[in-house]
């Protein structure tokens, strides 16, 4: 098809490096090796696609890779690994022109630390391209194949949401669109379009979520015109309901827990027309410098905390807030679209230590609450033991807590709360739970 953009080994080298550092258990998150920076716009690019196109579709390029390799790869040969399933995923998903995708990649053995593989390189993408008809049916039979999601995960989800299993598996492996969030204090929504178009960039609204602008095509943050002025913000849709949601009211004092990197934090901001107070708290002071840049973006100011919100007396003061926001740390399976790592890090294991966390989070910020006062509880997860098996066990705990209605045009109504489910009106997978504390007495 040669769709991509960009030319040479040098590019398919650095995807190997970025890649490898991830197969080796770095985050995504902490972005690419030094060396990716210097390249020209259209391979970094090229990088970023390569990376994250592979780890969107690892589970199923690794299946291919053990079916074509003669002898298993030693552990070590983590450069290796990383530029075959790179070529893997050009000669599949990633659509790129066959001849040029074994060409540039035989190229990038040297670059990406094996530079006597360019034989089995070469005859390992060779094979598939000859096999793949082959290989198809068998591919289908294997569930991480033919979903790309390990196997726990393709599991879990068609437990937990047994009719619309195949088509959330399927969103998690689609491109997500870009979405910006416009503040509305200081812009309305058309005005938005317009700024937008007026450079060029197509941007539709979206039903119900009063901030959200869909790009036509993804654009470099750089492109978005007021972006750095502070009147846009890039936020997947269904993050932005978190705000639309908690109503945070002018002159009220709001906590958000969890807060870096402070897209949630400015949005509440923004809502409260700078009257009253956010504090925005999070574990991870490096986190919180993000936080710190976003919000000095925006022209917003709030009041920051490093602490555990699971232990207050180390960061509270002893006023109560009005509202309290929980998007609480989840295994992250509704935006694995956004961060495919997710894919190759997370293990079943791990959402049982999630929830038991979520549940602590959740008991320790509820004696800050006032009388009166709404928590909003928020994760990105697609998995009802961290979502309404954890808001359930909590209000059976606590009878001075009502659960509210969460309004949304969206979603599936859950016994406690609402899920969007990944990739409806192109959202991300998103679940929440609305929960008022009782008056002082009542019940305890």
């Amino acid at each position: 098809m040669g769709r991509r953009r960009g030319q040479g080994g040098r590019a398919r080298a650095a995807a190997a490096r970025w890649l490898a550092q991830v197969l080796a258990g770095a985050s995504l998150a902490a972005g690419p090796p030094r060396g990716v920076a210097r390249l020209p716009p259209a391979d970094r690019a090229l990088v970023q696609e390569l990376v994250y196109g592979t780890l969107r579709f690892l589970p199923r390029l690794e299946w291919r890779l053990g079916r074509l390799l003669e002898r298993p790869l030693p552990r070590h040969a983590t450069g290796l690994r990383a530029l075959l399933l790179l070529g893997l995923y050009q000669l599949g998903e990633g659509g790129f022109a066959p001849h040029a995708a074994v060409h540039e990649t035989v190229a990038a053995c040297a670059g990406a630390g094996a530079p006597r593989a360019r034989g089995l390189v070469n005859a390992v993408l060779r094979r598939w391209q000859r096999e793949r008809g082959a290989l198809a049916a068998a591919e289908r039979e294997d569930p991480e194949a033919r979903w790309a999601h390990p196997a726990w995960l393709v599991e879990a989800v068609r437990r937990d949401w047994p009719a619309r299993w195949e088509a959330v598996l399927e969103a998690g492996n689609a491109r997500a669109p870009m979405t910006v969030r416009v503040a509305l204090d200081r812009m309305g929504l058309e005005a938005a379009r317009g700024l937008l178009a007026g450079g060029g960039i197509q941007a539709e609204p979206l039903e119900g979520v009063p901030s959200a602008l869909t790009l036509a095509e993804p654009v470099p943050v750089e492109r978005l015109p007021g972006f750095e002025e502070g009147l846009l913000s890039v936020q997947d849709a269904a993050a932005q309901l978190a705000a639309v949601l908690l109503d945070p009211r002018p002159g009220e004092r709001v906590l958000d827990a969890c807060a870096a990197p402070g897209g949630k934090t400015g949005h509440l901001l923004e809502r409260m027309g700078g009257a009253g107070e956010v504090v925005a708290l999070d574990s991870d002071a490096r986190r919180l410098e993000r936080l710190r840049e976003n919000l000095a973006r925006l022209r917003r100011e709030a009041v920051v905390r490093v602490g555990d919100a699971r232990a207050p007396r180390s960061w509270w003061d002893g006023r109560p807030f009005d509202r309290i926001l929980l998007d609480a740390p989840c295994s992250g399976t509704g935006v694995v679209r956004r961060q495919p790592d997710i894919k190759l890090h997370r293990r079943a294991s791990d959402v049982t230590s999630l929830a038991r966390a979520q549940a602590q989070m959740l008991e320790a910020l509820w004696p800050l609450l006032r009388p009166g006062g709404i928590l909003l509880y928020v994760t990105c997860s697609l998995l009802r033991a961290e979502n309404e098996a954890v808001v359930g066990g909590f209000l059976a705990r606590h009878p001075e807590a009502e659960a509210l209605p969460v309004g949304l045009g969206w979603g599936e109504a859950c016994p406690v709360g609402r899920q969007i489910l990944t990739g409806e009106a192109g959202m991300d997978g998103f679940y929440y739970a609305l929960l008022r504390r009782g008056p002082a007495g009542r019940g305890g």
